[in-house]
């Protein structure tokens, strides 16, 4: 037998209307005390409570579900956000949909377009360079939208991502301290603002330093390459590049494969060659030596994307300084340097 609300309120002794309340995520705004909504949620849980989501959002004009749309869901940095982003959807009462890009137009195009069609109540993005057009067309039917890791500088989409340029400053600051000359960078040949802004920290911090910023120190790898392609390329970079004596990947998986493509070179890390990557992943504390890193704040960014998504629906508008949060990051150094 279906439990209903009316189910649930004679077992709170309350009345139907504040069960209703709470399992909306209205319970703050209808005066209803966190104690007696807490209890209201486990008498539910209880019960095994299935709400007819399509009531619901005829209802209300909500479906009280979030659209996650990342670029790769098996990436240990998008994978940790999804997770933090569908904990903290369950604790306001929304569920999560999410699906990856790999950073394909059509594919970002179609997942746009389904979630369109399950009337999702906003959308939380990580966007590929191809989705400015689709994310504009969002803005314009006035979708709850919140871009996160990367954004467009013309759209007026509020986004959250770590301070890329600081970052990549705090690594090449340290490769500097530590007496590293010639040092090297892989990146990926994608036109984002966050690989962008790490790029230019490690030229001015060369430039800055008065060492040449040299264009024979930097690889740029196809996305789309096949991971052992761009170990080999990595192989040919680090191998034919004269006095290369540090490297800084750009992202945790060019690092994964940089790390292959120096076990297969037999070079040992740091005596000849020092190792820094943007964003951790498990290998690199495992690893031996383990790998410095410059460390994103996966939670604070989730949290502050949650907070600036719920505000467009509270129809709070959002201020000026609440378009662009910019999260520090942190360095986190092991003995690969």
């Amino acid at each position: 037998m279906k439990v209903t609300i009316r189910d649930i309120a004679r077992k709170a002794g309350v009345a139907p209307s504040t069960v209703s309340a709470v399992l909306n995520g209205k319970a703050k705004e209808s005066r209803i005390s966190e104690q007696l909504a807490d209890r209201i949620k486990l008498i539910a849980s209880d019960m095994d409570y299935q709400p007819n989501y399509t009531a619901v959002s005829l209802r209300t004009g909500k479906t009280r579900v979030l659209g996650l749309i990342v670029e790769d869901i098996s990436n240990v940095f998008f994978a940790t956000l999804a997770k933090i982003i569908e904990e903290e959807a369950d604790r306001v009462g929304y569920k999560v949909l999410y699906c990856s890009t790999e950073n394909n137009e059509e594919k970002a195009r179609e997942r746009i377009r389904i979630f369109n069609q399950r009337q999702v109540d906003g959308f939380l993005i990580t966007p590929t360079a191809g989705m400015r057009p689709f994310i504009s067309d969002l803005l314009k039917q006035q979708k709850p939208v919140v871009l996160m890791d990367r954004y467009f500088p013309e759209l007026g989409a509020p986004h959250v991502l770590v301070d890329n340029y600081n970052g990549a400053r705090l690594a090449m600051d340290h490769l500097l301290e530590k007496g590293y000359r010639k040092i090297g960078f892989v990146t990926i040949s994608l036109d984002q603002v966050q690989m962008h802004e790490r790029r230019k920290a490690w030229e001015r911090s060369l430039a800055e330093f008065g060492l040449p910023v040299a264009p024979h120190h930097v690889l740029e790898l196809c996305y789309h390459s096949r991971p052992q392609d761009s170990i080999e390329q990595i192989k040919v970079f680090i191998s034919s590049t004269t006095q290369l004596d540090a490297v800084f990947f750009a992202t945790n998986y060019i690092g994964v494969y940089g790390l292959q493509a120096i076990k297969q070179l037999d070079i040992s890390i740091p005596q000849r060659l020092a190792v820094v990557c943007f964003d951790d992943h498990d290998i690199f504390g495992l690893f031996s030596p383990g790998i410095t890193i410059v460390e994103q704040p996966v939670q604070q960014i989730a949290h502050t994307a949650m907070q600036l998504l719920m505000r467009q629906f509270e129809e709070a508008p959002l201020v000026t300084r609440e378009l662009q949060v910019l999260q520090p990051a942190r360095l986190v150094v092991r003995a690969s340097t």
